[in-house]
């Protein structure tokens, strides 16, 4: 009966317009991309640390040291 990806979509978005209204999903959607961008300015700020670190640890000759542990 729901064999296609389409037949699921269609029924998932009926479902949000009798759950939330027309007038919520907008706003739903508006607030859903902007946690994302958060999460993605997030997750491109950590590998930047990171990346620093490494940079540093190499011009130092340091050995690595494992997370949570000594070296």
């Amino acid at each position: 009966m729901f064999d296609s990806i389409d037949d699921w979509l269609i029924i998932a978005v009926v479902a949000g317009v009798l759950l939330y209204g027309s007038t919520k999903i907008p706003q739903l959607a508006r607030n859903l991309g902007r946690s994302t961008g958060e999460f993605k300015r997030g997750r491109l700020e950590v590998e930047r640390e990171i990346k620093t670190q490494q940079q540093a640890e190499a011009k130092s000759g340091a050995p690595p040291v494992a997370p949570g542990g000594t070296p």
